[in-house]
C-alpha cells in the first residue's frame, strides 16, 4: 500500500527549467518524505514524455505525469503535463484544461495556489529559473498558509527573472544555489510544522469568472474582449471575461507581440500590393511607379521599427 504524502513539495521554472529541474531532482534521495510536483512552461505542443525521461534518469524517485483523479502517492515526482493545469485537493491531483493564466497552461500560480489551499503549512515552494513573473503569486500563497518558500540565487540562474519577481514582492525563507536546496527541504521536513489557517479559495485568486474590478480600455491578446484590472496581494491583474489573466509584465509583453505580427501582416500586403501594382499593363505607367515607390519607402519604414522589437527583445 503507498503511503499517504504529509508533504508537499512544489516546483516552478520556465526557460532554462529542464536543466534546472534536473539537477534539483539529482539531490533528492529514494527516501524523502514528500510528494514533489513541477510546472515547467512548455508549448502545448511539447513532447512533455521526452522532459519526464530526462528527470527521471536524474532521480532515484519514480516520476509521471499524473491524469485527472490520481491519488497522491508520498516519494513520486509528477510532472505537469503539456496544455494543461495541475492542481492539488486533499489527496487528489486534478489535471484539467483551464483558463490560461499569465497566458501559461500549465501555470506555476496555479498548482502553488491550490497546493497552499489544501495543504497549508506543509507545503514548500521552490522558484527556479524562468522569464517574467509566473510564480509570484503562488509562492505569496504559499507562504501565507504558513507554508515555507525557496528560490533559486538570481545570480546562478541562467534566466533570473521570476526569482527576482519573487524577491521583489515576498520575504523568503531561502535565496540558495541549487545545490543547497536539498539539504534545506531535509531540515524542513525534520521539523514539526506550524500549522495555521488556511486561506479561503476565493482569497487565493482560483475563481474562474471575470472579478469586479475597474474596466480599462485595453484588450485580451488572446480573444479580444475587454479587460478589468483589480488589484490584489501579488499586485495588479487584468482579466477578460474568458477568465484570461495577465500580470502588468505579461500583458506588456503579449501587447508587444501582438503588434509585431500585426506590422509583419502591414508588410506583407505592402508587398503584394507593390508586386500587383508592377504587374498592372493597362495603367498610368509613371502612376503605378510612383506607387509602388511610395509603398517600398512606407515598407522599409515599417520593418525599421520592427527591427527596434527584435533589438527592445534582446536587450
Amino acid at each position: 500500500m503507498h503511503k499517504k504524502a504529509n508533504n508537499i513539495i512544489t516546483i516552478g521554472a520556465s526557460a532554462g527549467g529542464i536543466a534546472a529541474v534536473s539537477k534539483l531532482l539529482s539531490t533528492f534521495n529514494e527516501h524523502l518524505d514528500a510528494s514533489v510536483f513541477i510546472v515547467i512552461h512548455v508549448f502545448r505542443n511539447s513532447l512533455i514524455e521526452v522532459i519526464l525521461n530526462q528527470i527521471q534518469r536524474q532521480s532515484p524517485l519514480k516520476c509521471m505525469i499524473p491524469q485527472d483523479g490520481d491519488r497522491i502517492v508520498c516519494g513520486h515526482i509528477y510532472l505537469a503535463p503539456a496544455d494543461h493545469h495541475m492542481t492539488l485537493e486533499m489527496d487528489k491531483i486534478l489535471v484539467r484544461k483551464g483558463k490560461l493564466e499569465n497566458h501559461w497552461r500549465p501555470s506555476i500560480d496555479v498548482l502553488f495556489q491550490s497546493a497552499a489551499m489544501h495543504y497549508g503549512s506543509s507545503v514548500t515552494g521552490i522558484i527556479l529559473t524562468g522569464l517574467l513573473d509566473d510564480g509570484t503569486a503562488g509562492m505569496k500563497a504559499i507562504k501565507k498558509n504558513g507554508g515555507m518558500c525557496i528560490v533559486q540565487d538570481p545570480v546562478e540562474a541562467d534566466f533570473p527573472d521570476m526569482p527576482k519577481n519573487v524577491l521583489q514582492h515576498l520575504l523568503v525563507d531561502y535565496q540558495v544555489p541549487i545545490a543547497d536546496m536539498s539539504y534545506i527541504i531535509v531540515d524542513l521536513l525534520s521539523r514539526q510544522r506550524r500549522s495555521g489557517e488556511l486561506t479561503s479559495p476565493a482569497e487565493l485568486e482560483l475563481k474562474s469568472e471575470s472579478p469586479p474590478g475597474l474596466l480599462t480600455p485595453f484588450t485580451c491578446t488572446d480573444c479580444g474582449a475587454a479587460l478589468v484590472k483589480t488589484d490584489r496581494d501579488s499586485g495588479p491583474r487584468y482579466q477578460c471575461q474568458a477568465g484570461h489573466i495577465f500580470t502588468e509584465r505579461t500583458l506588456l509583453r503579449e501587447q508587444a507581440r501582438s503588434l509585431e505580427n500585426s506590422l509583419w501582416v502591414a508588410v506583407r500586403m505592402m508587398e503584394e500590393q507593390r508586386a500587383l501594382l508592377s504587374s498592372i499593363s493597362d495603367q498610368d505607367v509613371e502612376v503605378t511607379t510612383q506607387q509602388a515607390g511610395n509603398l517600398v519607402i512606407q515598407i522599409e519604414r515599417l520593418k525599421k521599427i520592427l527591427a527596434s522589437f527584435e533589438c527592445s527583445e534582446e536587450q
